[in-house]
């Protein structure tokens, strides 16, 4: 067993206060593992320390040295790969196949921020003579980084990598059904020299560790990702501070199939962006829109690849792994099960395979038809492996039912049609939209982010650098 401790200051420590939560495998349904629980005294200490950081090593490094920080790091990451994949894996739940590419993007955000650290500019302002005017872009400060279960290593690469690119200090408190990689990146960052308390990391209950995180008067930025309930409460908390925040909040993405799209092509796309993680995805592509030429043909094609999926424990590597807990299990089960009494047909249900030990929090991934617009199986965010099928007739009806959501975080579109790929490209609301793909495989270098409920602001790329940053402007007068 990995040993768990905090980080705070440079130095691995436990909760002030003593207490651990328990590490449960969502495979097994057992403990494996503790983790420290931080408080409120933890996230002071943490907020302390990285305020410290900036007045001092932190704060005077140049972008160059810490670009080469960022490097050091992400080979660390390649070089841990098979232990940080297994720990995610059996942590997460996601077969290990897909804990492998996660470890990958996460070691790619930070050679991607670390190359990209020296090269954000300021720009000159051309004014009136006698004036040079010219703008910096300098760190919030100290960051909050509330990281959620689904995507650990991925998200602290998105979100840390970008905010220490641009020399902010960091606090971050991992979700507590999935901590263990970011302890253990961590460890990491410790061993590749980033000075004590530019990178801190408190585990904890979200109601405690990241409540105090999120209203703490000493925090300059706060990047949230999670449920939108908690979105609002995290919003408030920093509005209380007037500090600025960068929300993802899910989404209920649709994938718009045209008749003359290439079925073929799209059929991976579509199965695999509805149960990758076990549907535990913000970007999960949870509804398909089909026209109704190739409704049934395409829905016929997609049952058959539902049909052979297998469930079962994450190290094994099957198609889906188990859901994070029971709760949510329960909670996925519920709402496959009233979609059942509302009558949408079952076309097609993966297996859950026999060696699935019986604690685990397995549910088959279930393919709805027919699906109705408007109601709760596609206008709510399952977080599980349930995929409604919606046919349409016609661009107008498509754009309708596709933005007739809450949300706007990822679209698909699928057309060999040039002029209708960027009309809907325009007219869908979502912070993405991807045509005759999904996912783009990952894109470190892509804005990421969503409109109305699905959140503001945009990790990913250049932008969350920007986003990580503040404008100062210089005026200086020489006449």
């Amino acid at each position: 067993m990995m040993e768990t401790k905090l980080l705070i200051g440079g130095a691995f420590a436990d909760a002030l206060g003593g207490g651990t939560i328990p590490c449960v495998d969502p495979s097994t349904g057992e403990t494996f593992a503790a983790i420290p629980r931080g408080q409120a005294a933890d996230i002071d200490r943490a907020v302390s320390a990285a305020r410290e950081a900036l007045d001092g090593d932190w704060g005077t490094l140049t972008a160059v040295e810490r670009g080469r920080l960022m490097f050091r790091l992400s080979a660390l990451i390649l070089q841990h790969a098979d232990t940080l994949a297994e720990l995610e894996s059996r942590d997460v739940g996601k077969p290990l196949a897909q804990a492998k590419a996660d470890v990958t993007a996460c070691a790619r955000y930070f050679e991607f921020y670390g190359g990209a650290a020296d090269k954000v500019h300021g720009d000159t302002i051309p004014y009136q003579n006698g004036y040079t005017v010219l703008t910096l872009r300098e760190p919030h400060g100290v960051t909050a980084h509330i990281i959620p279960w689904n995507y650990p290593l991925q998200i602290i690469g998105r979100s840390v990598g970008a905010a220490l690119a641009m020399g902010n200090a960091c606090v971050v408190k991992p979700g507590e059904d999935a901590s263990l990689t970011t302890l253990y990146l961590s460890r990491l960052a410790h061993e590749a020299g980033f000075p004590a308390g530019s990178l801190n990391v408190v585990t904890g209950y979200g109601e405690e560790a990241g409540a105090a995180l999120s209203g703490h008067p000493g925090i300059n930025h706060v990047s949230f990702t999670g449920s939108q309930e908690v979105g609002v409460l995290v919003q408030q908390a920093a509005a209380r501070n007037i500090v600025p925040v960068t929300l993802e909040l899910g989404g209920k993405s649709p994938q718009v199939v045209f008749a003359d799209a290439d079925l073929e092509q799209a059929l991976t796309f579509v199965v695999r962006a509805s149960v990758q993680n076990a549907g535990q995805t913000c970007s999960a592509g949870s509804r398909v829109l089909i026209e109704r030429p190739v409704y049934e043909r395409f829905a016929a094609m997609i049952a058959e690849r539902f049909k052979a999926l297998k469930v079962g424990p994450a190290l094994e590597d099957h198609d889906v792994g188990p859901l994070i807990n029971v709760q949510q299990r329960d909670r996925v089960a519920g709402m496959v099960a009233a979609a059942r009494a509302n009558g949408f047909p079952v076309l097609a249900e993966g297996t859950v395979v026999e060696s699935a030990p019986q604690g685990g929090f397995y549910v088959a991934p279930v393919l709805f038809g027919d699906v109705t617009p408007g109601c709760a199986i596609e206008q709510q965010e399952v977080f599980g492996p349930a995929l409604a099928l919606i046919p349409f007739d016609g661009e107008e009806e498509a754009v309708r039912i596709a933005n007739g959501t809450p949300f706007g975080l990822v679209a698909g579109v699928w057309t060999r049609d040039g002029g209708r790929q960027l009309r809907m490209a325009r007219r869908l609301h979502a912070g993405q939209v991807f045509i005759n793909n999904y996912g783009a495989g990952g894109g470190v270098e892509l804005p990421f982010g969503g409109v109305k409920k699905s959140g503001f602001n945009r990790e990913k790329g250049f932008e969350a650098l920007y986003g990580f940053s503040a404008v100062k402007t210089v005026a200086i007068k020489h006449d």
